[in-house]
């Protein structure tokens, strides 16, 4: 059975954001309806078969496969903030407290960056901002508790929830997945580390 052009529209702008509304609409579905057409939509096996087929030619061609996914999130949720910056506290004597003879010391807290072309790849992926301000250093990476509930969701870890995806098929021979990309930071995806 094949797909209607609104079909075949849909399925691609379904596989963009996951979303059935916006893709029906694209699809040229009515805004008023588009919920239900959506709804409908994915309801239709050869729908559901054209989507699966697509995300496999996808994985076929990117190279990006459930598992990838899974240990990117995975090296993002366990980067130790030390393979990024380093930190100590110096104390330099000032001179000499003149009532008890004890030395007076000034404490010093550095921290210094790690230089980028020392960083993993990993490391690099997982830091999203690194400035210097009228506050001091910061670092910005991903946050650490998102990317383990992305984790957690893929693998179906959470109750009522359905088990993990089935195993896709693999790239093809000698294909290497795409270097992963700064995520864009928004109010809810990413934790400031340092100030």
């Amino acid at each position: 059975m094949s797909l209607t052009e609104k079909q075949r529209l849909f399925v691609r702008a379904y596989l963009i954001d996951g979303n059935g509304k916006k893709a029906a609409i694209a699809a040229g579905y009515s805004p008023n309806g588009a919920e239900v057409a959506a709804s409908r939509l994915l309801s239709q096996v050869k729908v559901q078969e054209a989507l699966a087929a697509a995300r496999l030619q996808l994985v076929a061609v990117s190279g990006v496969t459930p598992e990838w996914v899974l240990s990117q999130l995975q090296q993002m949720a366990t980067l130790d903030i030390r393979e990024v910056v380093t930190w100590q506290s110096e104390a330099t004597e000032m001179g000499e407290d003149t009532e008890t003879g004890e030395p007076i010391l000034n404490i010093v807290n550095r921290v210094r960056l790690v230089d980028s072309d020392q960083l993993t790849a990993a490391a690099a992926a997982a830091i999203t901002e690194v400035s210097q301000g009228k506050s001091g250093l910061k670092v910005k990476k991903v946050n650490r508790l998102e990317a383990l509930l992305a984790i957690a969701r893929i693998l179906g870890m959470f109750p009522g929830q359905a088990k993990a995806p089935p195993k896709t098929a693999q790239p093809p021979a000698g294909a290497t997945p795409p270097a992963p990309d700064q995520p864009e930071t928004d109010a809810g995806g990413w934790g400031q580390l340092l100030n």
